[in-house]
């Protein structure tokens, strides 16, 4: 794919398999499909998956051209076929397809252009961010990646990043090196998921007192309103 910064082909330890992350570390468009499938599935699964497919389609790497031009209900087989590529095998064949698509009409199928003259991380963001199925998040999380363990750093690529650019950090696929840091990230999701889960309980919680509240104090109005606007008898 391309040398870091030693001037040695990069080594990813992000599949936990061998061969997957030797897929990953030479081939641009596979890089760019896991990080498409990390969603919704453990990291390893989903960067395994573009090594699976390679196999699924006879070959020892994938190509966008071919991809895009594939008969899109053979190619969802390819994803559906035991042991499924991802949990949503169907949805994801559709991604993928697409985002190859997109690919050869913009950077005639080369993977690698759409960071290798970027000039700098607003700009690299920006074209990550326009790719189908990535968000502003994953986009993000692709440029930490490329930064950190591929030797892509255009000026302010770690700014643009966000927190997944912070040196030092486990927050994200950018930073699995090995087993061990594989389980640091993901001990952070669990965390980060966690607290998400608490703060809109809490947030739930306290909609709900605002507006029993508030039905409480139109119930007192109410009554207050009808003992004091009663009509006066006649004398």
């Amino acid at each position: 794919m391309t040398e870091s910064d030693s001037g040695k082909a990069a080594t990813l330890r992000i599949a936990q398999s061998p061969e997957a992350d030797a897929l990953l570390a030479r081939s641009p468009l596979a890089a760019l499909v896991g990080m498409l499938l990390d969603q919704q599935v453990p990291m390893e699964w989903a960067f395994t998956g573009p090594y699976t497919l390679a196999e699924r389609m006879g070959s020892d790497d994938l190509d966008a051209g071919r991809i895009a031009a594939y008969d899109p209900d053979a190619f969802t087989e390819l994803f559906t076929a035991k042991p499924a590529l991802h949990r949503y095998p169907a949805s994801m064949a559709q991604r993928v397809q697409q985002l190859c698509q997109f690919l050869v009409a913009e950077y005639d199928g080369d993977a690698s252009a759409v960071w290798r003259d970027a000039a700098t991380g607003g700009e690299l963001l920006k074209r990550l961010n326009a790719l189908p199925g990535f968000g502003k998040q994953k986009a993000q999380i692709f440029l930490a990646l490329l930064g950190k363990q591929f030797g892509v750093r255009p000026k302010g690529w770690r700014e643009a990043a966000g927190p997944y650019g912070e040196a030092g950090s486990h927050r994200s696929v950018a930073d699995i090196t090995g087993p061990e840091s594989l389980a640091e990230v993901r001990a952070y999701k669990q965390e980060a998921k966690a607290a998400a889960k608490a703060a809109a309980k809490k947030k739930t919680t306290e909609t709900t007192e605002a507006t029993e509240t508030t039905e409480a104090k139109k119930t007192t109005t109410t009554r207050a309103t009808g003992k004091s606007g009663g009509s006066t008898s006649e004398k």
